[in-house]
C-alpha cells in the first residue's frame, strides 16, 4: 500500500459510531488524535478535506432522545443541534495544532446541478487555498428522505472527485473489505488490494454494522467505485483506534483500492459521479457496441425509455441483460425521447415536427462503463 506520504489531496470521511459514544455524547480524545494527524499531513504540503458524520448522533445524546427512532423533524432538530456542537469541537482542536477550519453543509443537489457543484467547489478551493481544513457533512437539517445522500461514503467520494483529491480514506469501524461479513463469516477472509471494484467484489458487501451509521460495506463499494473511476485511489480502514491515518502509515489492516488507470476527468467527472440518474435508456446490443467505441448514441439504438427526465438530466444507458453500460446527459425529454425511440435520423424531423438533434446523448457528454471500470472513449458519431 502506498504511504500517505505520497498523496497530495486526502478525502477523510469519518463516521458517526468513531465521533459519538452513545452514552457519553463526542469522542474528544479521538478527535484530537484525529487533529494530529491532519495536522502531521498538513505539514508535510498535503490538503485535507474531511467529511464529518456525527451531528444527528451527537444531538440526539445533547438533547436525550436516547436510542428510539426519530421522526424526520426530531432528526432535524437533533442535527441543528449536534452540528453546532461538531462543528466547534473541530475548531477547537484543529485550533489547537494552529490550524483554521471551515464549515460546509452540503445537500444532494449542492453536487448533483452542475451551477451548484461548481459553487460548492470554488468555495471549497477557496479555503484550501486559505490554509483551512473543510470539514463537510450533508445538511440534515433540511435534507429530507427524497434530496439526501442517505450516507456520508457517497458524500465523501463524491467531494473527493470534485476537489480532485488523489486518495479518500473511508474510516469506519471495520479494518477493510472481507469475502463476506467477519462478525457473520467466521471464515471470511481479509482483501489487502482491490484492482477493480467488480460485481464478485459487490457481492461481499454487508450492511451497517451499528445503529449510528446510515451506510455499509456496500455504500463503501459505492464510494469507490465514484472515486477511482475518476483517478481517486481509496482505502477502508478501522478508525477506532486513535491516531488512525498514522497507523495506515505503521502499516496496520487496511484496504486499498486502486484509481483506475484510464479515469474519467473534469466535466465527465460530474457525469460519471451523479448518485440517481433520473431516467433509464435499455439499448440493443448494436448500440452497446457503438458505445464501446466511442460513438454517440442514436434514437434507433433505443429500445426503452423509462423515467421522467428532462433534456440535460444524467440518464443510465443499459444494455439488453439490464446491465449498466453508460451515463450521460439526455439531449431530449422523456416524452419526445419515448417517440423516436428506434427511430432512424432522418425519421425523427417527421415524427416530432422539427428540426431535432441526430444523437440522443451525444459522446461529448458521455462516460462508458464496463462491468469492472469506467473509461472515456474518444471517436465520432455514428
Amino acid at each position: 500500500m502506498p504511504s500517505l506520504r505520497t498523496y497530495k489531496r486526502i478525502t477523510v470521511k469519518i463516521g458517526s459510531a468513531l465521533l459519538v459514544d452513545r452514552s457519553t455524547g463526542l469522542k474528544r480524545e479521538w478527535l484530537a488524535s484525529m487533529a494530529d494527524d491532519i495536522a502531521t499531513l498538513a505539514e508535510r504540503g498535503a490538503d485535507v478535506l474531511v467529511v464529518s458524520s456525527g451531528a444527528i448522533a451527537l444531538g440526539r445524546t445533547i438533547l436525550g432522545l436516547g436510542k428510539r427512532a426519530l421522526k424526520l423533524e426530531e432528526s432535524q432538530a437533533a442535527a441543528a443541534v449536534g452540528q453546532i456542537a461538531l462543528s466547534s469541537a473541530w475548531a477547537e482542536e484543529l485550533g489547537r495544532k494552529g490550524m483554521k477550519s471551515g464549515q460546509i453543509l452540503v445537500t444532494l443537489g449542492d453536487t448533483e446541478e452542475r451551477r451548484r457543484y461548481l459553487n460548492a467547489r470554488a468555495t471549497i478551493s477557496t479555503l484550501l487555498k486559505m490554509k483551512a481544513v473543510p470539514v463537510i457533512n450533508e445538511n440534515d437539517t433540511v435534507a429530507t428522505t427524497e434530496i439526501r445522500y442517505g450516507d456520508n461514503d457517497r458524500l465523501a467520494a463524491r467531494m473527493a472527485t470534485m476537489m480532485g483529491a488523489d486518495l479518500l480514506v473511508l474510516l469506519s469501524d471495520i479494518d477493510g473489505l472481507y469475502t463476506a461479513p467477519p462478525a457473520h463469516d467466521p471464515n471470511a477472509r481479509f482483501i489487502p488490494v482491490v484492482d477493480r471494484i467488480t460485481p464478485d467484489i459487490e457481492a461481499m458487501a454487508g450492511a451497517a454494522a451499528s445503529e449510528l451509521s446510515r451506510g455499509g460495506m456496500r455504500t463503501k463499494l459505492d464510494a469507490g467505485k465514484i472515486a477511482t473511476a475518476a483517478g481517486t485511489a481509496m482505502i477502508i480502514t478501522a478508525g477506532t483506534r486513535l491516531s488512525p491515518l498514522m497507523a495506515i502509515e505503521r502499516g496496520e489492516r487496511a484496504t486499498y483500492f486502486r484509481p483506475s488507470g484510464n479515469p474519467v476527468k473534469g466535466y465527465k467527472t460530474w457525469i460519471a459521479g451523479q448518485l440517481e440518474p433520473a431516467g433509464r435508456l435499455t439499448v440493443d446490443a448494436g448500440a452497446v457496441g457503438a458505445l464501446l467505441s466511442g460513438k454517440s448514441l442514436l434514437p434507433a439504438g433505443v429500445k426503452l425509455v423509462s423515467g421522467n427526465f428532462s433534456r440535460g438530466d444524467t440518464v443510465a444507458i443499459l444494455a439488453p441483460e439490464g446491465r449498466e453500460i453508460a451515463r450521460g446527459l439526455v439531449a431530449y425529454d422523456a416524452a419526445d425521447a419515448v417517440r423516436i425511440a428506434g427511430l432512424k435520423t432522418a425519421e425523427i424531423e417527421t415524427v416530432l415536427g422539427y428540426e431535432a438533434r441526430s444523437a440522443m446523448v451525444h459522446r461529448d457528454d458521455l462516460v462508458v462503463s464496463h462491468a469492472d471500470a469506467v473509461v472515456v472513449r474518444k471517436g465520432r458519431t455514428c
